[in-house]
Parts: structure tokens; sequence; C-alpha cells
């Protein structure tokens, strides 16, 4: 066969080729059309969800922010007076905003702006941190059923593994020891005594379980979680202590 015979017959087969290629083309158009519309469609939503979910991040944090500046705010006893003549007296004694003559003042005060961050956006990191700080300050005013229950949330929301998780459990521990539930508190604070996060102070939650016992009548139990300090926290601040408790 001719070399020029040959090169028809390939831009035959390349025009057959670029044919049958439109006609299926031209066959799934209104398919491909579709598909496309489908992504544009699904990067619209994706686009979305980003843009509503940053927003509820930024309003979220205002929340908190606004929750904290009262939470942070400092306490002045109304009986402050001032050190020096001609000193300006307490803030508390002139019922100046941002200032508390109790602590309990402003975790009242703190409480319902704590309580909306965490319920308007409990997903949220920002809803997570209003909701521990909720839970302690529950738990500081000696509401502990009610602080148990939203540490118990926060655990949930958080998760184990993370920081406000594991402070909730702690918190969760420490509030059923406030509320005289020693039992509860004992199996708190034997979980997480027995838990393979490194991330946990062991040798902290091994004295709060020893006072927890100590704190039950079980000083057999106590004994021996001191004993557990001294032993496998030699470095530990808290060896100090445990020494002196088993001194006594």
């Amino acid at each position: 066969m001719k070399r020029t015979e040959r090169h028809h017959l390939k831009e035959n087969e390349l025009a057959q080729t670029l044919a049958a290629a439109s006609e299926a083309l031209a066959s799934r158009k209104s398919l491909i059309v579709g598909i496309a519309l489908a992504l544009l469609v699904v990067a619209g939503v994706v686009g979305g969800i980003n843009v509503w979910r940053r927003g509820d991040d930024q309003q979220a944090e205002r929340l908190l922010a606004d929750a904290m500046v009262t939470f942070n705010a400092p306490v002045v006893p109304a009986t402050t007076t001032a050190s020096q003549p001609g000193e300006v007296p307490a803030a508390a004694t002139l019922g100046a905003t941002g200032s508390f003559a109790t602590e309990a003042a402003k975790l009242n005060a703190a409480l319902p702006k704590l309580q909306a961050a965490a319920e308007a956006y409990p997903d949220t990191a920002a809803g997570i941190t209003a909701s521990y700080h909720y839970a302690s300050s529950l738990a500081a005013l000696g509401r502990h059923d009610e602080a148990i229950a939203t540490f118990d949330d926060v655990m949930r929301r958080a998760g184990g593994n993370t920081l406000y998780g594991r402070m909730a459990v702690m918190g969760k521990a420490d509030t059923q020891a406030r509320a005289g539930q020693f039992d509860a508190a004992i199996a708190t604070w034997t979980e997480l005594a027995a838990s393979p996060d490194q991330d946990l102070p062991k040798d902290a939650i091994l004295m709060e379980l020893a006072k927890a016992y100590r704190a039950s009548g079980k000083q057999d139990e106590a004994r021996k979680t001191f004993i557990r300090i001294v032993d496998e926290h030699p470095t530990s601040p808290y060896v100090a202590e445990a020494k002196t408790a088993l001194g006594s």
C-alpha cells in the first residue's frame, strides 16, 4: 500500500473517531450538563455550610467573650476601704460595673450569660468552653446535680480525648465529692486513675482519690492510695502531702 493511501486511511479513521465522539457527546449532553449542575449545586451547598459555620463560630465566640468578661471580673468586698488617705475606695463600694462584692454574686451574674452561649451554639468550641465554665460555676454555687449533668454534657460533646473532655470528668468527680457522693466520686477518680491517657495528671487524680476514700471512712484504701503517690510519682508536688497523711 502506498504511503499516500495509508495517510488517507489514517485521516479517515481519525475523522470517524472524532465523529463518533461528537455523536456520543451530543447524545449525552443533557447528562453531562446535569452532572455539571449537580456538582455546582454541591459546591455551593458546601460553601454555604462553611460560611454558615464560620458565622456560627464567630457569634458563639462573641457570646462567650461577653460571658467571660463577667466570669473573670474582679471580686472586691464592699467592706474594703482605701489603704492610704486620698485613695479611691474599692470599686464594689461604689457599685461600679464589672466588680462584685462576693464570688457568689459574680458567678450568679455570669451564669445566664454562660448558659446562653452554651445553648445557642452547643457544638462549637466556644459553646463547649461556655458549657464547662457554666458547670464549674454551678458547682461552686452548690448546685451540684445541675453541675454534674452539665459536666456529663460537656464530656459527650467534647469527647474524652480533648482538653475540656478531660477537665469535665475531673470536674464531675470533684463535684460529686463536694456533694458528699463519695462512692460516685471514688468510682470516677478510680476510672481516671486507670486511664491510659498520658495527658491526665495521675498524681493529682490519686491525691483526690485518696481524699475521697478518707472522707468516706475507707482509711485502708486511702492509705494504699497515698502510698501509690509516693511510690509511683516520687517527684510529684503531692508527695509531701501524701507522706504527711501517711504519718498521721
